[in-house]
């Protein structure tokens, strides 16, 4: 398109990625514009300005996990002297509405810095028209034009509906729904695998509701195996119920307004069934692509995925639109690097910097009852890459101390550090399973980040008394066959 352009950059999608990036560049001085639209699920849950994160996401799953601890903690309570009444019952109501107003006060905070930022923000529904400009269609019908030199795509993605199971759409939520339910979800299958599935299990179970978790294969795909096998094993302990090896076949909903559900045991082929107060698929997420129109601007994608597929600038096909986040082809689908991304982008637009994202040695955690972090490689990504006889394990069974008093179980309390067998021993990955995993792991991401040995590691003085001191008494190797189970204070 020739002539003048209505924005410097105009952003699709308000959520983490796109607001830091919009932010970023409308303080570098250009001329910036927001296009964020949220279609209800299909439950009708709607939510406010923030992404994926603030509204159905990181804060009300932490928050509630926040709720589930604090029901661990009322029972440790006696061990420590405080007389607390047998039964201390949990109020989903107070907590929904708690956790709610306050992802509301984040949506409104998110409206403000935009107005201070003077970017442009607008309600509105994009999708190309062309290479240079979108279209924007609000809820009534009403369209707007808008155009940009660049344009950052960064919708993000939804939960996976599954397609060919009966009554699944009609009788089913999603993570899109959990948390902004009005009354307990009661008795819940949650279908799938993944950290979605297994954090959200996590915390109804701690909440006190009867949760089952049906797993078609394995657990946590993509993380290490080791881990994900002891996350499951702690649930499993703690009430979780886990059906594995098996997928839903029907969903109906009986007159008393139970659902019903019919599962296939895999390995058998015998069907079984089952009677829940509420279904939750946690079967994956896809891309927010399909009603964009990229193809008017000639923007390429995975035919798979339908993920936007870009280059190391986050440039897609055409070299003025790029895609972060979640939405793009191979990025993890974490919201602090759609943040890091977006802002490094805008600097880049900007000619302030030429620095671009790295995706290597990134962190996160999985928030289920007991916390798992991890940086790095799995130990099965380091022996493909490296081959087995060049990486070494370092492992500990540990007892965090305040399960001491209160008599808590530790056995999955568990760490790893996978290293290159030749000194000084590169950290190439580092798994912690333990209370405050995410507290741990963002620390000593850094060290791994800047390139720490094992060596350094062991020169680095722990903090006492700490979960995370744990690492840097790692002394036993895998292949020394030694117990790891860690003695002493």
């Amino acid at each position: 398109m020739e002539g003048q352009q209505d924005y410097d950059l105009l952003v699709i999608g308000g959520g983490s990625g796109g607001l830091a990036c919009a932010k970023e560049a409308a303080q570098l001085g250009k001329k910036v514009a927001v296009v964020d639209y949220v279609e209800p699920s299909p439950r009708g849950t709607r939510w406010g300005l923030g992404g994926t994160c603030v509204n159905v996401g990181c804060i009300p799953k932490k928050l509630m996990h926040q709720a589930a601890l604090l029901g661990g903690m009322i029972q440790d309570a006696p061990h420590y002297g405080w007389k607390v009444p047998q039964q201390v019952p949990h109020d989903w109501r107070k907590m929904a509405e708690a956790v709610q107003n306050h992802v509301k006060s984040l949506n409104w905070g998110h409206r403000v810095q935009l107005q201070d930022r003077k970017v442009k923000y607008f309600n509105i529904k994009g999708s190309f028209v062309n290479e240079h400009m979108v279209c924007g269609v609000t809820k009534g019908g009403k369209e707007t034009l808008l155009s940009a030199e660049h344009i950052v795509i960064a919708t993000g993605g939804r939960p996976r509906y599954p397609t060919d199971i009966e009554g699944a759409l009609e009788h089913g939520i999603t993570s899109d729904d959990i948390f902004w339910l009005k009354e307990s979800p009661g008795k819940t299958l949650v279908v799938g695998a993944s950290y979605v599935a297994l954090e959200c299990a996590g915390f109804l179970t701690g909440l006190g509701l009867d949760t089952t978790v049906m797993i078609r294969s394995i657990p946590l795909r993509g993380f290490d195996q080791q881990m994900s096998s002891l996350v499951t094993e702690h649930m499993a302990s703690h009430g979780t119920q886990f059906l594995r090896g098996c997928t839903p076949s029907r969903v109906k909903k009986l007159p008393d307004g139970q659902l019903r559900v019919t599962w296939k045991d895999l390995a058998s082929g015998r069907e079984d069934m089952g009677t829940f107060n509420t279904i939750l698929w946690a079967i994956g997420r896809v891309p927010e692509t399909r009603s964009l129109n990229l193809e008017k601007a000639g923007v390429n994608t995975n035919p798979n995925s339908h993920k936007i597929l870009v280059d190391a600038r986050e440039a897609t096909s055409v070299p003025h639109i790029y895609a972060i986040g979640d939405v793009a082809e191979g990025r993890p689908e974490l919201t602090p690097t759609a943040i890091m991304a977006g802002r490094l982008l805008a600097k880049r637009l900007c000619g302030q910097s030429s620095d671009l994202m790295d995706y290597d040695n990134v962190p996160t955690t999985v928030f289920t009852p007991l916390e798992y972090g991890c940086v790095g490689l799995s130990e099965e990504e380091a022996v493909t890459r490296h081959g087995e006889e060049h990486v070494e394990v370092y492992h500990a069974y540990y007892k965090p101390l305040e399960f001491t008093v209160a008599e808590r179980d530790s056995s999955q309390c568990y760490l790893k550090m996978v290293c290159l067998r030749e000194p000084p021993q590169l950290v190439l990955g580092l798994h912690f399973l333990g209370p405050n995993a995410g507290e741990v792991t963002q620390g000593f991401a850094l060290g791994i980040k800047c390139g720490a040995s094992y060596a350094q590691v062991m020169q680095t003085v722990g903090i006492h008394p700490t979960c995370a001191e744990e690492v840097c008494k790692l002394r036993i190797s895998k292949r020394s066959g030694l117990d790891p189970t860690v003695t002493g204070c």
